[in-house]
């Protein structure tokens, strides 16, 4: 909990609920209803609220719109927040609606007028808009890092299952043979491409809004590109005006992303509760990966994976709740936008938790290495009696009209199933392109730009 180092001439706790008080305090109920709950999630954007604000200061003090020792005064009190923050161990006073007046409350008790010099050429729009921005940069990494995890024990045991058949699947009905390899190869590449929404997302919040104010910009000489150097974004929001706008498009871009690996978790748990039932039982759960029934001995549930599937598809809702909230707001800031955290934040921990889950339950997923030996899945290979008539010079329609009355008079004998040899195909399943592919993918992100730079503005000189 902060302890406030009191100014002699200040009172006692940080007094001030309320950046915008006008002398006038509101309606308990209104304000209460108009917090919502701020003060639960703003413990998570405090550490990116207290790195803008020391560059904000740092600025404040460059430009010479505060003096340098009141700058310096401002900065040690930030960090020291800073690190508060990190530990945990910052608790939003009482007093206080949310994090962003909290700060300016301590910083104000502590330092008289030069804590109350620190909102300076800002709003709380903008504000609060650059610490969503740092925080999602944060999030986006551990993801990335997360989806990393995953795609390695996916690709693991795709290698490790490459050469095991296991019966393909159109419109729920048998179709052809397919492998494990294929299988797990198929959510591996697939979690690859999910980082080129995941990039674009990262691309939209890597910009800097501070200093635009409102969203109409400031009569303060402001250093714009400072700010944006100290925070390590790659760009600048040039225009105030869309600055405000852009507060849903980067929501809705992470949005999008998220319900992008979102669907790929759950269209995995989904398979695995279809394959892992007694009518197919391409895989094995083990018992301890399972849940039981109150009166049928018998079952072996996979209640993890059916939560999977629900959780990543009510994220996949993710895009629709930001759309909801924000489509046809005119120009300029309105208080909707409060809203869209209160979707997004929650959000991340979700998904983040249904990544590293998939990954532990993936690691210890069984198969049946024979399971397409059953005389059930004959008729799969009617594909490759086709393509042997085929290579032996018959036209394909020929050949496949053959195949298809021997089949529906049961004269029809499944043969050896001929070598699948192009990429992606069974015997050349092309792992080591997937492995590519994701290199290629997530190499496209900078993470390390943005890391570096909090870093450097938050340790002590």
């Amino acid at each position: 909990m902060i302890h406030t180092q009191m100014n002699p001439h200040q009172g006692g706790e940080p007094a001030s609920s309320t950046l915008w008080g006008t002398g006038r305090e509101p309606d308990g109920a209104v304000h209460r209803f108009t917090t919502g709950r701020d003060r639960a999630l703003d413990h998570r954007l405090a550490w990116a609220d207290l790195a803008a604000s020391i560059a904000h200061a740092r600025m404040l003090g460059r430009t010479g719109l505060v003096s340098r020792e009141e700058a310096a005064l401002l900065e040690k009190e930030l960090r020291a927040l800073y690190r508060q923050a990190a530990e945990g161990d910052l608790i939003i006073a009482p007093s206080c609606e949310d994090i962003h007046s909290h700060i300016e409350a301590v910083l104000t008790a502590r330092l008289g007028e030069a804590g109350q010099r620190i909102h300076t050429g800002r709003s709380r729009n903008d504000q609060v808009l650059v610490a969503l921005h740092i925080h999602a940069r944060r999030e986006i990494r551990q993801l990335a890092g997360r989806m990393r995890r995953l795609f390695r024990v996916l690709l693991r045991q795709a290698r490790k299952h490459q050469d095991h058949l296991m019966p393909g699947y159109t419109h729920m009905q048998l179709a052809m043979p397919s492998s494990f390899g294929l299988w797990f190869g198929a959510w591996a590449e697939g979690l690859a491409d999910d980082l080129l929404p995941l990039h674009a997302a990262y691309g939209m919040v890597d910009q800097n809004p501070l200093g635009t104010g409102a969203g109409y910009g400031s009569c303060f000489p402001l250093d714009r590109g400072l700010t944006t150097r100290l925070l390590g974004f790659r760009n600048m929001t040039v225009n105030p005006v869309y600055a405000q706008v852009s507060r849903y498009k980067a929501g809705a871009a992470v949005a999008a992303a998220l319900a992008a690996v979102a669907s790929t978790l759950s269209r995995l748990a989904m398979d695995v509760c279809l394959y892992s039932g007694e009518n197919h039982r391409f895989f094995l759960l083990e018992t301890g990966l399972t849940t039981g029934s109150s009166i049928m001995p018998h079952k072996k549930n996979p209640d993890v994976f059916e939560l999977i599937r629900a959780r990543c598809n009510r994220l996949g809702t993710l895009p629709a709740q930001l759309a909801a909230i924000a489509t046809n707001l005119p120009t300029g800031y309105h208080r909707d936008y409060q809203l869209l955290k209160e979707v997004l934040l929650p959000a991340y921990d979700e998904l983040g938790e249904c990544l590293d889950t998939t990954a532990r339950m993936v690691a210890r997923l069984q198969v049946d290495p024979r399971c397409a030996d059953n005389p059930l899945y004959e008729p799969m290979y009617a594909v490759d009696a086709v393509a042997r008539l085929t290579l032996q010079g018959m036209p394909f329609r020929q050949a496949y009209g053959q195949v298809a009355r021997s089949v529906r008079e049961g004269s029809y004998r499944a043969g050896k199933a001929l070598p699948h040899t192009h990429t992606g195909s069974i015997g050349a399943p092309g792992f080591g392109a997937i492995q590519e592919k994701w290199n290629r993918h997530y190499e496209l992100f900078d993470f390390t730009r943005g890391e570096t730079a909090i870093r450097q503005l938050t340790k002590d000189p």
